[in-house]
């Protein structure tokens, strides 16, 4: 059928292009397979929603405990690819290395065409449990340390921050940490899950498509969004500021990071949870400034624009009173997210059906070349 350009939907706003059984997103809430996020955020830890994201259901203790040993037996990485993260300029961007070392991974995977149910699955573990070393390792030698190699004694979270900075901080803090990573689990057709999808519907393989959905997740308007509002608050700089800061910056058309949600028009579900977070991250480390900032902003939105935060305005500065640098956001928005991008991926080789949409032609009617320019054809002849 042909579509005019008066039918187009820029951004596919709107387009519904297919089913999935693994999370809803609407107006005002987020499930994932069923379950409330806010509810999994505050009772689960992020091991479960992981099981449940790709089982379908939660784990029973036997299945949890099995689950978890097969995450912790997949964390370290070849020596070769160790050399290989080693060897990346301290100036190239982590998402760049980080994309890097998964297409790295699945040139060593021998099962890497394989498509099967087990095999993808076996892969989906291979890649949570990885990411996070190469992440933590890519993290450290940029401050010219040694890398921590992953501990097998040490629940995913605890493991990560250990491989990171040494030491394991705070119940707290690993909380908090929890409920982002859950909140970030998963999130329906967003833009790197559907560049996977799309990798996947060609028959590709997994490595590919979450290359493929590294790099859409370093864009600014996606997974580099709560990068993009800690820069904004350390722009800022003081709550006395802030004000003045948003005035200048809406006079002059400047987008102001962290506000306004492609699905959520009635604000993001997600912010209560990751403000408590935000919240408690606070307390613990007695840095309250980002917080003060943030009302001013939030309130002078409101009154202005009418927008309600997302997520990731909340997110950014919880994980920088963690101790994390600005740089190593993206890497965590991977991490997180690789539940999501790996059950998509499965689901969509389960019921596939090549991607390729079709566009609306803009550009000149139909013409000849001249006579001059096939008669040079001619003479080359």
């Amino acid at each position: 059928m042909l579509i005019m350009s008066s039918d187009v939907r820029k951004g596919l706003e709107g387009v519904v292009v297919d089913e999935t059984a693994i999370a809803k997103t609407d107006i005002h809430s987020l499930t994932y397979r069923g379950y409330p996020v806010q509810e999994l955020a505050q009772h689960c830890s992020f091991e479960e929603v992981a099981y449940l994201i790709w089982n379908g259901d939660l784990p029973t203790t036997e299945q949890l405990e099995e689950f978890t040993q097969e995450e912790i037996e997949q964390r370290e990485i070849s020596e070769q690819l160790i050399s290989v993260i080693r060897s990346f300029p301290h100036t190239a961007h982590p998402m760049d290395t980080l994309r890097t070392a998964v297409s790295h991974l699945g040139m060593e995977a021998l099962d890497v065409m394989d498509n099967s149910p087990t095999a993808n699955r076996n892969k989906a573990v291979r890649l949570l449990a990885q990411i996070p070393t190469i992440a933590a390792a890519d993290y450290r030698y940029r401050q010219g340390l040694e890398r921590i190699p992953p501990s097998a004694e040490l629940s995913f979270s605890a493991n990560f921050f250990n491989m990171c900075f040494g030491q394991i901080p705070s119940q707290e803090v690993l909380d908090c940490f929890e409920v982002a990573f859950i909140l970030y689990a998963e999130h329906g057709f967003n833009s790197s899950t559907f560049t996977a999808r799309i990798v996947a519907s060609t028959l590709s393989d997994m490595y590919s498509a979450v290359t493929a959905a590294i790099g859409s997740l370093k864009g600014s308007l996606h997974g580099g969004a709560n990068a993009g509002v800690m820069r904004m608050l350390l722009e800022i700089g003081k709550p006395e500021l802030a004000q003045s800061w948003v005035d200048s910056a809406l006079a002059a058309k400047r987008k102001i990071m962290g506000f306004g949600h492609r699905v959520y028009k009635r604000g993001d579900p997600r912010v209560p949870i990751m403000h408590a977070a935000h919240n408690e991250m606070a307390r613990s480390s007695g840095d309250h400034q980002w917080l003060d900032i943030q009302e001013i902003v939030t309130r002078t939105m409101w009154e202005r624009r009418r927008m309600y935060p997302n997520i990731d305005y909340e997110a950014g500065p919880t994980y920088y009173l963690m101790g994390f640098d600005i740089a190593i956001f993206g890497p965590l928005f991977v991490m997180s997210r690789m539940v999501g991008l790996t059950a998509h991926f499965t689901e969509q080789m389960a019921f596939n059906r090549m991607i390729r949409p079709i566009s609306s032609y803009v550009g000149p009617t139909q013409r000849a070349l001249t006579d001059r320019t096939k008669s040079r054809a001619l003479n080359v002849l």
